[in-house]
């Protein structure tokens, strides 16, 4: 380890980074207290159908998708941390609109469908701050970060993430607690979504006060301030070898996305797929509803999301304290296992239609397998495995990919529970055999390598 490194400095950088993964659970979990308000404000007043309440649930993911592709474009030509700042504004928006989608055009307490799109064009709003930060705030983290601690860092992404699902559970279950049905219905989901509004301010407020990335800088011909941040985190004499390392995987022109082969893009694109085949989101965003499916009421639901959120947050910890230790691979599959065990025992409960706490049981093993691997591994390894001159369009590639697949499978899962709950999670269960099988096979270890000597890594492949 370096003694000369500001480690100080780098963990505040990386605390600022990391509230647009806050902000990420947060915005994408806040649904999970509001979905069965939302299904009564609108897709029963209006007789719609479930097709119509899942497009609703997950309509956010629209945004995400539009904010992964357009994320690689935001981060070459305004940077990093001004994509971010773009990220919280739309956050705020996002919170704000959601709450109250009636102002301007619409009479509060009279649902209509263009109400209900307006709604959604809202959450969509906040999905592409959503997709943005997922993509952006990984690569700050990677590059500000020095290797030998950059899993640890990039991971305490996927720990911002689950802190806000957290914090949102708890909102979520604070607005309800107590209150009668049909106040939620008509109020309640509103606070929910407004208190988004929060930590998008602090966000964009923190962003104000850390700087850009020393290799975006060095990409831009900013050699000075490159060097100079490379010091401020690293020590002067670090700094100047790490800086010729970015020069030299800068000298030759901006890549194109397939000078290094198809490999590493393709592996990008089934690490993002696998990692929401495997129905974690489904676990996440339905999480009240699969617990009253269980026979808990209400309020009962409520508080066993928000155990379950926190048994997320410990096997995150576990993760961030193993990742630069026992390296990626093995946590990954590692944790594929565990989420099959914990997915083929929900499939077995619901076919023998057994409710009660084995079930629970086996939702906790399912999600703490995936937090100690596929929840925060997938983001170090999409943040460090492409080559400086091609990671703002290969990251953008993969989470859009990501988004997709979270999209498909959030919006298929109503539709596949009426079919067969276990159908549906012995398809989870699947899907994370499968994704083991793919970390065997195709992954490489990248533990402790500089982010310059992955042009070295794909070019022996390429």
């Amino acid at each position: 380890m370096n003694k000369n490194r500001n480690s100080l400095y780098i963990f505040s950088l990386t605390l600022v980074a990391a509230l647009g993964g806050l902000l990420f659970g947060y915005d994408t979990a806040v649904i999970s207290g509001a979905e069965k308000a939302l299904e009564v404000y609108f897709i029963d007043s209006l007789n719609l159908s479930p097709l119509a309440h899942g497009a609703t649930t997950s309509s956010a993911l629209i945004g995400c998708i539009a904010g992964g592709l357009l994320s690689g474009f935001f981060a070459s030509k305004f940077g990093r941390k001004n994509s971010l700042i773009v990220a919280a504004i739309l956050f705020l928006l996002s919170a704000l609109g959601s709450a109250y989608p009636e102002v301007f055009f619409f009479t509060k307490g009279e649902p209509t469908i263009a109400l209900l799109l307006t709604f959604n064009l809202y959450r969509i709003i906040g999905g592409i701050g959503v997709g943005l930060a997922s993509a952006i705030v990984p690569i700050y983290i990677g590059e500000i970060a020095p290797a030998d601690i950059r899993g640890k860092l990039v991971s305490f992404n996927q720990f911002a993430i689950i802190l806000g699902m957290l914090v949102v559970y708890f909102v979520n279950w604070a607005i309800a607690n107590g209150q009668p049905i049909e106040w939620i219905n008509d109020l309640g989901w509103r606070y929910m979504f407004a208190s988004e509004a929060i930590p998008a301010l602090l966000f964009a407020l923190f962003l104000l006060f850390v700087p850009e990335t020393p290799r975006y800088l060095a990409l831009k011909n900013q050699d000075a301030k490159a060097l100079s941040i490379l010091t401020k985190i690293n020590g002067s004499a670090d700094a100047n070898s790490i800086f010729r390392e970015i020069k030299k995987t800068m000298n030759v022109s901006s890549g194109k996305l397939l000078s290094y082969g198809k490999l590493v893009i393709v592996i990008g694109i089934m690490l993002s797929v696998f990692q929401q085949f495997v129905g974690i989101n489904v676990a996440l965003y339905y999480a009240p509803r699969i617990f009253e499916s269980m026979g808990a009421g209400k309020d009962a639901s409520m508080m066993q999301t928000i155990i379950m959120g926190m048994v997320n947050v410990i096997f995150t910890i576990i993760a961030i304290m193993t990742v630069d230790r026992w390296g990626r691979k093995p946590l990954l599959i590692v944790g594929s296992i565990g989420m099959a065990i914990g997915m083929f025992g929900v499939a077995g409960m619901a076919y023998a239609n057994i409710i009660g706490i084995s079930t629970l049981l086996f939702i906790i093993v399912y999600t703490a397998s995936f937090m100690m691997s596929w929840g925060p591994i997938c983001w170090v390894l999409i943040s460090e495995i492409f080559p400086n001159k091609i990671r703002g369009q290969a990251v953008a590639i993969a989470v859009a990919a990501q988004w997709i697949a979270n999209y498909l499978i959030s919006a298929t899962y109503p539709m596949m529970m009426e079919y067969s709950g276990a159908m549906t999670y012995g398809f989870y269960g699947l899907m994370s055999v499968l994704s083991a099988f793919f970390v065997w096979k195709f992954i490489p270890e990248t533990k402790g390598k500089k982010l310059e000597d992955m042009d070295n890594m794909w070019n022996e492949t390429a």
